[in-house]
């Protein structure tokens, strides 16, 4: 054999296994780890650090990141922030530029990276939203003028080390991010899941471990607390991501500048006061997640009224007090149109819930008011106290007693 057929059947060698000449196994572990990389420059970077500045990054995790970014997405900083920071200040509206609330599920689950396109194409947005992040030589003349020129780098080193499997690895690696985060995140995370607050959005909890999209899953957790580096606020969640930043942090790469607040519970005092006050202001969605449970309970206790009567029960009366649990605890203008008026006839015929109802939103103009004085949101909140513990209702009088026990 000559030295040009050798020549020859190494280089074929090589395009078929790679230079790595990994085993299949092998191949997937190494993707996996590739991938979840990635996922970690955007839940570390782009959002926490760069969207949000809950913590900030030392130069090298950050540049690091950014050139990860670059070979794996090709997403632009800059772009990016802008089109997140929107998503927060305009979220569930027409103008959020993925929300599952106005733009569909299927939409947003399917085609979330067109989504993110067409938006980054708004030069309004990204120019309002887009402030404070890098514009150094790198950014402006490599990372953001040539986006494209990364990921296809990242094809060629995926073709050198993988042979031709390394070109269904970079597939993996360019549909990572536009699926798990620009369709479920943006679109589960406000749709299915569980809510630990009741932020003024649809913001879910997809999941309490945060570990295969980097602690994203904790979505209500975040729209609760932008600013809070950490997403896991209870002992059963889990943050993978936050375990990197305190890893950083061991090593002076990282300095955290925020961590959600933690409402606790003390002795109820006698009467609501300044403190009860603004403590109830500070923990507001905590606050209103445990109204949310009382209401919850009461539509419970109603089903099981409605049960017990058998046929006595007017036809459609349980599917509709279904649905009054599922909704009732929300914003009115979280209540999808479509079952307002169902719930206006439960309401009606339920004056129990009905109450409920109206205290939440009088419990809830504690915050939103801002032309009353600071005394007179006290007196107001000794009223409400005043009147739940007197109304009767079990779910009312206990939420006031937990109410005064609140502590900032």
């Amino acid at each position: 054999m000559t030295t040009w057929d050798s020549s020859v059947q190494t280089l074929a060698h090589w395009a078929q296994a790679g230079l790595l000449e990994a085993a299949w196994w092998q191949i997937v572990l190494i993707t996996l780890v590739l991938t979840h990389l990635t996922i970690a420059a955007v839940t570390i970077f782009l959002h926490r650090c760069q969207a949000h500045r809950a913590l900030e990054l030392g130069p090298v995790p950050s540049h690091f990141f950014r050139f990860w970014l670059w070979l794996t997405t090709g997403m632009v900083t800059r772009e990016w922030v802008a089109i997140h920071r929107k998503h927060h200040a305009k979220c569930e509206t027409e103008d959020d530029p993925h929300s599952p609330i106005t733009r569909g599920i299927r939409t947003v689950l399917l085609q979330g990276a067109e989504l993110y396109r067409a938006e980054a194409q708004v030069p309004a947005t990204v120019q309002k939203y887009g402030h404070n992040t890098p514009n150094d030589w790198l950014e402006r003349h490599l990372y953001s003028r040539h986006n494209v020129l990364g990921v296809a780098l990242m094809m060629v080193i995926d073709l050198a080390l993988f042979g031709a499997l390394g070109l269904t690895v970079w597939a993996v690696q360019m549909i990572w991010i536009p699926l798990w985060a620009a369709g479920v995140i943006n679109g589960a995370g406000h749709y299915w899941g569980y809510r630990n607050f009741e932020a003024p959005d649809a913001s879910t909890n997809v999941s309490p471990w945060g570990v295969l999209i980097g602690g994203e899953e904790l979505h209500n957790n975040h729209h609760t607390y932008p600013t809070s580096a950490k997403f896991s606020v209870k002992p059963f969640e889990f943050d993978i991501g936050w375990g990197y930043i305190r890893a950083l942090e061991c090593i002076g790469w990282a300095k955290v500048r925020k961590v959600a607040p933690h409402m606790e519970l003390g002795p109820a005092r006698e009467v609501a006061d300044a403190q009860t006050l603004n403590a109830v202001i500070a923990h507001r969605y905590e606050v209103m997640a445990h109204y949310a449970k009382q209401l919850r309970r009461a539509c419970a206790d109603e089903v099981a009224r409605l049960k017990a009567q058998g046929h006595g029960a007017q036809p459609g009366a349980w599917s509709e007090m279904r649905l009054a649990q599922r909704w009732l605890h929300r914003d009115a203008d979280m209540i999808p149109a479509s079952v307002r008026q169902q719930l206006q006839q439960v309401l009606a015929h339920t004056p129990t819930l009905e109450q409920l109802v109206t205290m939440r939103e009088e419990l809830r103009q504690l915050w939103t008011r801002t032309n009353v004085s600071a005394e007179q949101l006290v007196a107001d909140l000794q009223d409400w106290c005043r009147r739940a513990e007197a109304s009767g209702i079990v779910a009312l009088r206990e939420f006031s007693v937990q109410l005064r026990s609140v502590r900032a």
